[in-house]
């Protein structure tokens, strides 16, 4: 046995392999990495459901994280130069996203069209010291082991890993060692990497530099939109709307003054995925962007595309917002108070003939804003979709109070948007029915309902009332107390104006036949 004393340099078990040997595996990777600039473009798609997002899907909690589960994928495009020699070489690119789809990876050089791609393959065997351990099975290997007020080196042959470490020494002995701080391997795998790489066999009819494209898809990343209203009802109903992009990047990879697109829109794919079609490749020149610029929206396909104005940063294990549009001011809006409590009763038929079925329904008023997302507004532009929350100024000391939010979907412009803000506090409704009589002989079924709308505020309000016919196809209203204007095929809406601190009631009947 060889044993050395040396001073106290305790380090975590998570940081004992040898700095130097993995620095060194890094450096000779690295040789074949970009020997000059770089262009990076990043096209994002989001399949998230617009809405509140978790805390887990952007930042760790609990030691946990989305990593892997990130409900999005990206294009990812990198231009880079590299020293190419002429005939069959090896190639390799190491600054990749460890999320990376192989089959939809592609490669082409921009300046050399007779360069081939002979093989290509994506190594994510990623070093650690598990692995490392797990490979030295068999082979000899010097362990940091605590002994009082200094640390001794135990050189030994690695029999096993299951309990601490089993080392069989020089003279045959076999020692457990299972306090230990720091691991020396001989040298590095092969097959175990530093990160996740590209690998090419490439065949090149010329040596020199050339620029090539990478492309490939990875998941990991995806975006949403979030709208932040501040709502004012001192004059009417105005309020000013922001719009905020917010992107995750947990690809394994950072992007560094990348070009940045968005897609906005329910793209259908595949499985497996295709790689990206290269026939539109072209080298692109290296522009200097307005570092004020926003997003510019364009029709793409059946979708919008968003294209950053300006280069940015994604940084890996990050969350990123960016302004999606400026913000509009003084949009004209409208309150609106909905009493439907029979919107989630579904049309049964003519089998539906029981009379308890929808005979008493709730009391809550939902209150909801409307806005038109039209250039009269200040808008009118392709709104894609994200939460949308709204708050209200109080003026007693000038803060901002969140009221309400809602998911909203992809509107395209010259579209109204309606945000559901909650239940009305001092309006409630009640629906009862008061008549039921069914003539199956004839198949016929007449039905009356009482709705009572109170207003406990002091001054007047508007109510739209909804209601469901679910009895049966055919159906008419009739006696109805108020005017009532047909939505569809199976509702029909009241208007009503509720007094100051008073009641209004609504009654009608409704005869099905089938």
């Amino acid at each position: 046995m060889r044993t050395h004393r040396m001073t106290r340099r305790i380090s975590p078990i998570a940081h004992g392999v040898a700095v130097a040997l993995l620095a060194g595996f890094a450096a000779a990777c690295h040789a074949q990495d970009p020997s000059g600039g770089s262009d990076d473009a990043v096209t994002i798609y989001s399949s998230l459901q617009p809405g509140a997002v978790s805390p887990e899907l952007y930042r760790p909690v609990n030691g946990r994280s989305g990593y892997g589960h990130v409900p999005g994928y990206a294009i990812v495009r990198h231009d880079r130069s590299f020293e190419i020699g002429k005939g069959l070489q090896t190639h390799r690119v190491t600054d990749v996203a460890a999320l990376i789809d192989p089959t939809t990876v592609t490669f082409a050089s921009l300046d050399e069209p007779g360069t081939r791609v002979i093989e290509q393959s994506f190594k994510f065997d990623l070093v650690s010291q598990a692995k490392l351990i797990q490979r030295y099975l068999g082979e000899t290997i010097t362990v940091e082991v605590p002994r009082g007020d200094h640390v001794e080196q135990v050189s030994g042959v690695l029999l096993g890993a299951t309990d601490g470490l089993t080392l069989q020494l020089e003279d045959g002995s076999v020692q457990a060692v299972r306090s230990y701080t720091n691991i020396t391997f001989g040298k590095l795998p092969g097959g175990l990497m530093t990160r996740p790489t590209l690998e090419w066999l490439l065949d090149s009819p010329a040596a020199g530099e050339q620029t090539t494209r990478v492309s490939y898809e990875t998941q990991g990343m995806t975006w949403w939109a979030d709208y932040n209203i501040v709502y004012d009802e001192t004059d009417d109903c105005s309020m000013d709307l922001s719009a905020w992009v917010s992107i995750v990047n947990q690809s394994g990879a950072s992007y560094d003054n990348a070009r940045l697109k968005l897609i906005a829109g329910d793209v259908n794919r595949a499985q497996p995925a295709h790689a990206p079609s290269t026939k539109a490749m072209r080298q692109m020149a290296m522009m200097e962007a307005d570092a004020m610029a926003g997003f510019e929206e364009k029709s793409f396909f059946e979708y919008h595309l968003y294209t950053l104005g300006r280069r940015t940063d994604l940084p890996e294990n990050s969350t990123r917002q960016l302004e999606l549009m400026p913000s509009a001011e003084g949009v004209a809006c409208e309150k609106e108070l909905v009493f439907a409590p029979t919107l989630d009763y579904g049309w049964y038929g003519y089998q539906q003939l029981d009379q308890g079925y929808g005979r008493v329904a709730g009391k809550d008023v939902s209150v909801f804003l409307r806005f038109a997302n039209d250039e009269n507004s200040g808008l009118g532009v392709p709104l894609p979709a994200g939460r949308i929350r709204v708050n209200q100024l109080d003026t007693a000391d000038g803060s901002l109070e969140f009221i309400g939010e809602d998911v909203l979907d992809h509107t395209p412009r010259n579209e109204d948007v309606l945000i559901r803000m909650g239940n009305a506090f001092d309006v409630v409704g009640e629906r009862t029915q008061v008549d039921f009589r069914v003539d199956s002989v004839r198949r016929n079924l007449w039905e009356t309902f009482e709705i009572k709308l109170r207003n406990h505020k002091d001054e007047a309000v508007n109510v739209a009332v909804l209601e469901n016919l679910y009895r049966a196809a055919n159906w008419d209203i009739s006696d109805a107390s108020h005017r009532d204007t047909k939505d569809n095929a199976h509702r029909v809406r009241f208007d009503v104006k509720v007094p100051a601190e008073g009641e209004t009631v609504i009654r009608y009947t409704v005869h099905y036949d089938w």
